[in-house]
């Protein structure tokens, strides 16, 4: 198949073009190389993709031109091009809004313009805010935003809406309301949506992969893909304690970019399960094993041979507290699933 992958010269995406040449396919990659990703100017990507006989596009997604004239004649695309964090500011809604809602309509439309009728992208769990909960007497319940009072006090687990009682974490499933609370997160859900539309409009096939937290080697230390990994290893090589936000306890799923590239070639290679004709399908992509905040700071402060995690009682209003997902939907539809270790892909972690 002749795959183009945008944004397929960053962390993420030189994973998924690995994955892809592994399987044959013909990669041709489209990437802006923006400086706050790629501090070398891209040197690194452009010599490492020039090794694997990959063909880099410089250029912006947002043109929907040169989109147009390089997905022409695909069998597929990967759209991975967006800009990454929380987004937990307002100064740079705009950037997010322009990078990822606009760029991904200008991306749907110059697959329509070209024929291109299987497109695979990178979504989030950011889309979900908080995980599912449950109250021993509601049942099932969605908590509110987070209150920052409540996080001033050291109130960090959310209550039941109704009665004020803990609720209990579980797995999020792909058919949770979706809930997004910061920016990154509403463009995030936006993409979904536009996919959604382009494939209804246009009988094509739109697969939505919501990844969790992606760590593994090569993360970019200057992003916020490399998020609370880099800053907790950076602390503990310096002999530093890392400085854990909350209590530690937040839950998350923790998934290898080995097996997020293979989810991707998953979908893309799956017939009739990975969005069928005329629809989109989203896919939770996680290890499936929840670890908390304070077991990564722990497991790299052990790995890097510094000073146990402090828990500081910080917080930052636009996280949230328990996110952990169930892939049984991509298991049993795509066949896949996470092989790497926790403790085992930590151990390779490196940063660029």
């Amino acid at each position: 198949m002749r795959i183009v992958v945008t944004g397929g010269a960053g962390f993420i995406g030189g994973a998924v073009v690995r994955a892809l040449l592994e399987e044959s396919h013909d990669v041709v990659v489209l990437d802006s190389l923006r400086p706050d990703v790629h501090r070398d100017g891209g040197d690194a990507a452009r010599a490492r993709l020039g090794a694997q006989g990959v063909r880099i596009v410089e250029g912006d997604v947002r043109d929907v031109t040169l989109v147009r004239q390089h997905v022409h004649g695909a069998d597929a695309v990967v759209h991975l091009a967006a800009k990454v964090g929380l987004g937990v500011d307002l100064d740079d809604m705009d950037d997010y809004v322009s990078c990822n809602a606009v760029g991904t309509a200008m991306v749907l439309r110059a697959c329509h313009d070209a024929g291109v009728t299987r497109l695979v992208q990178a979504s989030s769990m950011v889309v979900y805010g908080e995980g599912a909960y449950e109250c021993e007497e509601h049942g099932p319940v969605a908590p509110p935003p987070r209150d920052e009072q409540r996080l001033a006090a050291g109130l960090f687990e959310p209550d039941c809406p109704h009665c004020g009682a803990d609720l209990v974490p579980h797995l999020v499933a792909e058919d949770a309301v979706m809930d997004p609370r910061n920016t990154y997160a509403a463009t995030k859900v936006t993409q979904e949506q536009l996919a959604a539309v382009w494939a209804r409009e246009t009988g094509a096939s739109a697969t939505s992969l919501r990844l969790h937290n992606v760590y593994g080697p090569g993360m970019p230390r200057s992003t916020p893909y490399a998020g609370v990994a880099a800053i907790f290893w950076s602390a503990s090589t310096s002999g530093q304690p890392p400085q854990v936000f909350e209590d530690g306890g937040q839950r998350r799923d923790f998934v290898h970019v080995d097996d997020i590239a293979s989810a991707f070639v998953a979908a893309v290679q799956s017939e009739g399960a990975s969005g069928a004709a005329g629809e989109h399908t989203a896919y939770n992509v996680g290890s499936g094993v929840v670890h908390t905040v304070g077991d990564l700071a722990t497991e790299l402060a052990l790995l890097a041979g510094g000073p146990s995690p402090v828990v500081t009682g910080r917080y930052r209003l636009g996280d949230v507290r328990h996110i952990t997902a169930s892939s049984d939907r991509a298991r049993r539809e795509l066949g896949w699933t996470a092989t790497v270790p926790f403790t085992q892909g930590l151990s390779g972690l490196s940063f660029s």
